[in-house]
């Protein structure tokens, strides 16, 4: 079983950046894919980026060059930073984890609001 827990969600103006974590509950965090999901206002939840136990990331076209995915395996802590914001990135962005192997994401956290201003 796994918990997450988000953290570092706001409101920032256009152009400016945010970092989001996520706090991962559980001894084996290390060999987990961990996600980055955001669902807009009326809309369908969409990817944003994962990371595997690697290291290695996949980022959504939409946000490619922008936000940087990282984990730290000794804290169970993955991170998001986000710049040069637009305001279609505003959203709740999730949290996810799912095995190594491929599959659903099965663990998700409760989410954190993302908003930016024009």
């Amino acid at each position: 079983q796994v918990q997450l827990v988000e953290s570092g969600g706001g409101l920032v103006q256009a152009g400016g950046s945010l970092r989001l974590s996520c706090a991962a509950s559980g001894r084996t965090f290390s060999t987990y894919t961990m996600g980055w999901f955001r669902q807009a206002p009326g809309q369908a939840r969409v990817f944003v980026a994962n990371i595997k136990s690697s290291g290695y990331t996949y980022y959504a076209d939409s946000v490619k060059g922008r936000f940087t995915m990282s984990r730290d395996n000794a804290k169970n802590t993955v991170y998001l930073q986000m710049n040069s914001l637009k305001p279609e990135d505003t959203a709740v962005y999730y949290c996810a984890a799912r095995q190594d192997s491929g599959g659903t994401y099965d663990y998700w956290g409760q989410g954190t609001q993302v908003t930016v201003s024009s």
